[in-house]
């Protein structure tokens, strides 16, 4: 077999393959015994019809077109790695030439990942939040503890803001009482905005068995967005009394003895929050200087293919759980259709920017994947998915899915090391020392994933590679 390799531009080439005839031997023959198998000939047993009657009652062409079949992949990935070339998806082949007992030509053409040179990362200079945690931040956080250990005692007076009331609820649209819009017993409490708009005016002033009706947009339900004319009936108002913020509040609500150690595990929580976000915003920052400082041509088929699954997750996956389409949810986000598609378009080709730079650097700095790496990557995966470490390890491996994990935590520590030797300062004007931040690799690893959202479009591409 003969192969060159055209570069009709920095991410596609042109493959010319020559094959002698003899070399698609072993395919002939699994063509003449597929065939067998397939057809039956009148005076022979099935499987043994011989070479000559098949070509005469089925044609030569028949079994060529079968062996050049079986053949085309094999002779396709032996030019790909002689040619030691990086292909995405796959080829469009085009047969030139084909002479029975003579020759076999074919040229086939695919996308490649482009050459990439990695620029001098070493001068990026970030700037991120201060790390301060303020009185107010810690009085908040107490609240909300506080919030948690509310009691409620029935009370016979007029419903007021902070009460919770015991309602009843009957949607009408059009006059007509929804299926799904009647719910009785729904615990509300007034001011938290958790349900229909206009519902805090409604109840405010009514007294148990008192009742009103409002006009509001219906979030859900088999009439979402639509105007419903909403009457609410109180069975109930009972008010809410907080515990008094002292040393027996502390007791009851953490393993503290007194409010000034619950205040300083507040400060400390909120702390190490801080931190996470201070890590997290450093290495966005990081990765959108690099994403500059380097030149990427972006294949076109892969980009095309990586807008359409964006779409296509976005319409049936997480739209469809949501029960908008996508209309509904231009609506909502205020944008239009071109807009959509412009911003997806970016995000994709940010993705595949990210992706390609990253893997690159891998290679570049040689960075390998440990096996606690790759756990407690599976582990946090497995985490966000809803399965458990197991159940998710098993449909990793069944799926093949196994190296997609490894390239995640590999661009991770891609990412670490361009971190490590950028400058982070904060608001303040005081460096930001990362390198004691021991979830560094998966904190990276989040950021990566964030910044090439769905990139199965990619993946997929080199799932078929594999293939091939």
């Amino acid at each position: 077999m003969k192969s060159a390799v055209e570069t009709l531009n920095p991410t596609r080439v042109r493959l010319s393959i020559e094959v002698p005839f003899e070399e698609l031997k072993d395919s002939l023959d699994a063509a003449y015994k597929k065939i067998n198998q397939q057809v039956t000939v009148k005076g022979f047993r099935k499987g043994k019809i011989p070479n000559r009657v098949i070509d005469q009652r089925f044609g030569r062409g028949a079994v060529l077109e079968e062996a050049v079949n079986d053949a085309l992949p094999k002779f396709y990935t032996e030019a790909v790695n002689e040619g030691e070339l990086n292909v995405l998806g796959q080829p469009e082949v085009d047969i030139t030439e084909l002479k029975d007992g003579e020759l076999l030509a074919f040229t086939a053409e695919v996308d490649v990942r482009p050459e990439i040179e990695i620029p001098d990362y070493s001068g990026i200079e970030v700037t991120v939040d201060a790390l301060e945690v303020t009185d107010e931040e810690i009085d908040k956080a107490v609240e909300q503890l506080r919030e948690r250990f509310a009691s409620t005692n029935p009370v016979e007076r007029a419903a007021a803001e902070g009460d919770v009331v015991t309602i009843d609820l009957e949607a009408k649209v059009d006059g007509e009482v929804l299926e799904d819009g009647v719910a009785a017993g729904v615990s509300y409490t007034i001011g938290s905005g958790e349900l229909l708009e206009g519902i805090d005016e409604a109840v405010t002033g009514l007294e148990a068995g008192g009742e009103a009706t409002f006009t509001s947009e219906l979030k859900g339900g088999s009439a979402e967005g639509k105007e419903a004319e909403v009457t609410v009936k109180v069975t109930a108002v009972a008010s809410r009394e907080l515990p008094e913020l002292d040393d027996d509040f502390a007791q009851m609500a953490s393993e503290f003895d007194t409010l000034a150690e619950l205040r300083e595990d507040s400060r400390k929580r909120l702390e190490n929050t801080k931190q996470y976000d201070q890590a997290t915003q450093a290495q966005e920052r990081v990765l959108e200087e690099l994403l500059k400082l380097a030149e990427v041509p972006i294949p076109e088929k892969l980009l095309a293919d990586e807008v359409q699954t964006r779409k296509h997750n976005l319409e049936h996956h997480q739209l469809g759980q949501m029960g908008l389409d996508l209309e509904k949810y231009l609506e909502i986000q205020g944008k239009t259709l071109e807009e959509f598609e412009n911003e997806t378009s970016e995000q994709a080709v940010k993705g595949i920017k990210t992706q390609f730079i990253l893997d690159e650097l891998v290679n570049k700095e040689k960075l390998n994947v440990n096996q606690e790496e790759l756990t407690e990557h599976l582990m946090r995966r497995a985490q966000s998915s809803g399965m458990s470490p197991d159940q998710f390890a098993q449909a990793v491996v069944e799926g093949g899915q196994v190296p997609m994990l490894v390239g995640e935590v590999a661009r991770g520590k891609a990412l670490a090391v361009v971190v490590e030797a950028a400058k982070v300062i904060d608001t303040n004007g005081e460096v930001v020392d990362l390198e004691d931040d021991e979830d560094v690799v998966e904190e990276a690893t989040e950021t990566v994933e964030a910044a090439e959202g769905d990139t199965e479009a990619t993946d997929e591409k080199k799932d078929e590679k594999n293939e091939a």
